[in-house]
């Protein structure tokens, strides 16, 4: 059973304590009254990573212009994944040798899937079942008077005396490459200016004043790009809100593929079994989250573009010079000695490829299995090496004629952008593993009949494609009976595996299949010549 969150408060790395659940709060006694987060803020969040030994806190003086991203990108280059943890630096420093008031926490959210199962509050083997819950019900956000987000409030000429957006210390996060300190962990909250429905989303801004941050939204399907070129048509400016440091809930919500129109805030009170507390922007008609670390108010107007970039992007590559939107800072709202939250992403496998992962894993099976109706559909895995947008495998369970088709075609379709590569498998492959993939490739499928290119896709930070992107749909589903696999059979195989434990040989980790099965074409004579063979009568 997971150890029990502690409630009298986190103290911050400059000594403040941050407001408290009133009780003593544990996922059990969180769940028992129908709650499955019992985090109030991202201190308490973190409390938590810290009691479990997934936080490693850094005291000395960390540049986050040279040294803090480098360092957290060691262990994704280095260390296995469930080798990898969440950092807090709370002597933070630029170039320039200036310190300030509030501290950095990187890799917090998804550094590996226990960092990950962490802030949903879930046991590894329940994140599926919650992201399920969280899609399927809902739960509408609370307004409440006020929050801790509002302890301090700049507008004005005290923005601009305070640094603004460049007070705070945003790190560098491709030292060498990148032109300026960017906001990697931002959630733009804006709403629909016909419906007023409203967006969150993580969309990377680049500093470029204390008044003004670079808005990248990759594509123009993004949600927050809709409400864009709605205000152009209206000819008017749209109001946004950047938050930077929320509950776990906000964040995956945030990175989630959620249709279009349908509130993230929701979709955050559904991981949490519980509303999200959300209070008034200060010169905004947008709510933002009550206990947020830092809340950024604005306008953008849609007929304006400016220079962002390069960044470092999740492809591998240096994402080249756009001309973007720009948010015009109106106010900014925060805690005291404000917890600034930075997404470690860039070259793959990172901390925002395993949060890709696994919130889009859950929703595409969802859209499958309940959307299109294809119950054969078990699994869809996407790869970090391929930004969880490009390289897909589904995996059916004895489909019927079309079934398999049907599935690589309906997960092209659910987004312009994502899915260039997708493989469909039959259940006995395992779609995490590369090897039983291509085996799947290469004896159940034939190129000529098998394979299909859906050109007009649209190309996602991708720099081989020029101009338009295409999909390759390959059905590598067995499409007649086949001959057993040639591994042992099962009894035989469990014989050795006793021995095996028996000899004291090391621990296996047995890769599926590791004995051999029937697929269809195998007569009773073949079954009684084997049979016959290991007899000791023969």
């Amino acid at each position: 059973m997971p150890k029990p969150v502690s409630t009298p408060g986190l103290a911050s790395p400059q000594g403040k304590r941050s407001p408290v659940l009133t009780g003593s709060v544990t996922f059990e006694t969180a769940r028992n009254h129908g709650v499955t987060s019992p985090y109030g803020d991202l201190r308490e969040y973190l409390a938590e990573l810290e009691k479990r030994r997934l936080l490693v806190r850094v005291s000395r003086p960390v540049n986050k212009d040279t040294e803090l991203v480098p360092l957290v990108r060691l262990q994704f280059r280095g260390l296995p994944e469930s080798g990898r943890v969440a950092f807090w630096f709370d002597n933070v420093v630029d170039s320039s040798g200036r310190r300030y008031d509030g501290s950095v926490v990187m890799g917090a959210f998804a550094a590996s899937r226990a960092v990950y199962a962490t802030a949903l509050a879930a046991e590894p083997e329940e994140v599926a079942d919650r992201w399920a819950a969280a899609l399927g019900g809902p739960v509408d956000p609370v307004p409440v008077p006020s929050g801790p987000c509002k302890e301090v409030v700049l507008t004005g000429q005290s923005l601009l005396d305070s640094g603004g957006v460049e007070g705070f210390p945003h790190p560098i996060s491709t030292p060498g490459f990148d032109p300026a300190p960017f906001v990697t962990a931002p959630y733009w909250v804006t709403k629909d200016p016909e419906t007023g429905a409203y967006n969150v989303g993580i969309y990377r801004g680049m500093v470029k004043g204390p008044d003004r941050i670079g808005l990248q939204m990759d594509t123009p399907t993004q949600h927050i790009a809709i409400h864009l070129e709605k205000a152009r048509r209206a000819g008017r400016k749209l109001e946004a809100a950047v938050v930077v440091g929320a509950v776990p809930a906000v964040g995956f919500a945030s990175a989630q593929k959620i249709p279009f129109g349908v509130s993230e805030y929701a979709v955050a009170g559904g991981l949490m079994g519980r509303p999200l507390e959300v209070v008034r922007g200060e010169t905004v008609d947008l709510d933002v989250p009550a206990h947020a670390e830092i809340v950024i108010e604005g306008e953008i107007d849609p007929e304006h573009f400016e220079s962002e970039g390069p960044f470092g992007e999740a492809s591998g590559y240096m994402g080249a010079r756009t001309m973007s939107p720009v948010l015009t800072v109106r106010a900014i709202t925060h805690r005291r000695s404000p917890v600034v939250q930075a997404f470690i992403s860039e070259f793959p496998p990172s901390e925002s490829t395993l949060m890709r992962k696994i919130a889009f894993e859950n929703v595409y099976l969802r859209f499958l299995r309940q959307s299109c109706n294809i119950d054969a559909v078990r699994r869809v895995v996407t790869y970090e090496s391929g930004t969880c947008n490009m390289f897909f495998v589904i995996q059916l369970k004895d489909p019927r004629p079309g079934q398999a088709r049907q599935a690589l075609y309906a997960a092209s379709g659910y987004e312009a952008s994502m899915g260039k590569t997708i493989i469909a498998v039959d259940a006995d492959v395992d779609p995490e593993d590369l090897n039983s993939v291509v085996w799947a490739m290469s004896f159940a499928m034939q190129p000529a009949r098998d394979v299909t290119v859906l050109p007009g896709k649209l190309p996602r930070l991708d720099p081989s494609a020029d101009g338009e992107s295409s999909a390759l749909l390959i059905d590598a589903t067995r499409k007649r009976p086949y001959p057993p696999t040639s591994l042992p059979a099962r009894e035989y195989m469990e014989n050795a595996l006793g021995i095996w434990r028996e000899l004291g040989l090391p621990p296996l980790s047995l890769a599926n299949p590791w004995y051999g099965y029937e697929l269809g074409e195998w007569s009773d004579e073949d079954r009684r010549n084997a049979t016959d063979a290991t007899s000791p009568d023969s």
